[in-house]
């Protein structure tokens, strides 16, 4: 009799027909090396899961050198750990807490809250599993809820000198340029019936920036620097405006003492009494302007000035308009134009239009009350609407005028600056970069997760909701520092590689 080989295949499919692919051979059944084997089965279960390996460990009748006892995740929170030690936030936070003389290790805590925010946000009770059994947080090998609801209460009563000694710290690693500071608010909503009661309650109904119409909210401000580090975070209540901001958000900023600033924001807070205060100790403004002025939607008075563009190196055009003279009222605008911009509002105002004329024609086939009905629904349509207008016979037609009209603002946004040192580039790229705060709020409400994971608890500990947004943005901070490295190393140059031989 022939000796038989012992192999491992692999069975598979090539074009219809099964075929055998030999991943491994043993050799001669009569010549087997069973320690060998059993060698080779050891190395394979360090993938296999601990009950797997029970089993296996069962079916050899074998003794494994080890017990397994458990496992936890390392990855995301010891990397997260490096980078919240480099920033200095976990040195700033102990200097806080070293004259309270707090038992329990609330930096520890505050740290385990920030990385459940930055890495899977779940509630403060799910922290409490997680933190015991799930992920392994240095110095910290499990929380209480209790114990992470008076954590945040420290975070408030030092919010203001935290805020400030971990930006002093950043801007110290990072060598920062705080000449810009750019500004932006955005809402968050939470899950409760009503507004918070009293008039110091921050959940309060307002103008949404979000769809959840039906629950109250609060505004969380955002001031960062130019590369998209935070410097500073405020939370008010829902019923707050951008143009009630700029006040609290001047003089915050200047009580750091960080020099000559220009605030960079959209057209939310460009009254005439904010740019008054955005000039005081010294500092200057960017701010956006709205194109259309008024319920008639007029064009605004800088657009109508003459000059020519000039374009620049990322083809952007830009054109510089003083209104006002030498008078007090002056004010310097910078208009830019986007050509690919411009192409895309022509195209949507195109495609537009020919949906209007074919809805007229449409009407046309009308008559009596349907027709009535139709035609009031097409004029208040708040999209269609705006390229029709009502004849003195009560006919509906195209409003060319208005199209022509609107075609004056294709690809066009407008900026106004009260800093003369600034040249109109400078002026139109610094706009420009207000992304980076829009970015930081996209993370903050997508990635990071803002909102609370559950709604206020029921405990003698009620869950504020300003804790929220503090949490969210030191999970922003710590995120991007290896966004700023990866982009500074993209920057570089490639190595050049020498032929000579």
């Amino acid at each position: 009799m022939c000796p038989r080989e012992s192999y491992r295949d692999h069975n598979y499919r090539d074009s219809g027909q099964t075929r055998v692919k030999v991943l491994y051979s043993f050799g001669r059944t009569d010549r087997l090396d069973v320690d060998a084997r059993r060698q080779l089965v050891r190395s394979i279960s360090r993938y296999l899961e601990p009950t797997e390996v029970e089993a296996l460990q069962e079916r050899l009748g074998e003794e494994w050198p080890f017990e397994f006892l458990g496992s936890r995740r390392l990855g995301g929170a010891w990397l997260l750990g490096g980078l919240w030690q480099r920033l200095g936030i976990g040195r700033v936070l102990k200097d806080r807490l070293a004259p309270r003389g707090y038992t329990t290790p609330v930096e520890r805590l505050l740290f385990a809250m920030v990385a459940n925010r930055a890495l899977e946000p779940s509630s403060k009770l799910g922290m409490e599993h997680r933190v015991s059994s799930e992920v392994l947080i240095d110095s910290l090998p499990g929380v209480k809820v209790h114990q992470l609801y008076r954590a945040m209460d420290f975070l408030l009563e030092a919010e203001e000198e935290i805020q400030f000694d971990v930006f002093s710290s950043v801007a110290d690693l990072f060598k920062l340029e705080v000449y810009l500071i750019f500004l932006d608010t955005t809402t968050t909503y939470f899950e409760i019936e009503g507004e918070d009661p009293g008039e110091d309650g921050l959940r309060r109904w307002g103008f949404r920036k979000n769809k959840r119409s039906d629950l109250a909210q609060v505004v969380v401000g955002l001031a960062v620097t130019r590369t998209g580090i935070p410097v500073r975070c405020w939370v008010w209540p829902g019923n707050t405006v951008d143009k009630n901001v700029v006040q609290q958000v001047k003089k915050d900023l200047n009580g750091w003492k960080l020099g000559r600033v220009v605030l960079v924001a959209d057209a939310g807070p460009g009254s005439e009494a904010n740019r008054r205060v955005l000039q005081g100790a010294g500092g200057h403004y960017i701010l956006g302007e709205k194109l259309r002025l008024g319920r008639r939607g007029l064009p605004a008075e800088a657009l109508s000035r003459a000059g020519s563009y000039r374009r620049l190196d990322n083809g952007l055009e830009i054109k510089e308009v003083v209104v006002g003279g030498d008078s007090e009222a002056r004010r310097r605008f910078i208009i830019v134009r986007n050509s690919e911009e411009a192409r895309r509002d022509r195209k949507k105002r195109e495609d537009i239009v020919a949906e209007v004329r074919h809805r007229l024609d449409d009407l046309e086939q009308l008559d009596g009350e349907s027709h009535r009905k139709a035609a009031c629904r097409l004029r208040a349509h708040k999209v269609y609407g705006r390229y029709i207008h009502q004849t003195p016979a009560g006919k509906l037609r195209l409003d060319r005028a208005k199209i022509r009209a609107e075609e004056h603002f294709d690809g066009k946004f407008l900026v106004s600056s009260s800093d003369d040192g600034l040249s109109a580039e400078d002026i139109a790229l610094g706009y420009k970069q207000l992304w980076a705060v829009e970015r930081i709020f996209r993370d903050l409400k997508h990635v990071v997760d803002i909102r609370p994971r559950l709604p206020p608890s029921r405990g003698p500990h009620k869950d504020p909701p300003g804790r929220h947004p503090s949490d969210a943005v030191r999970g922003g901070l710590a995120d991007r520092p290896p966004h700023l490295r990866a982009e500074e190393h993209l920057r570089k140059p490639p190595a050049q590689t020498s032929t000579t031989p």
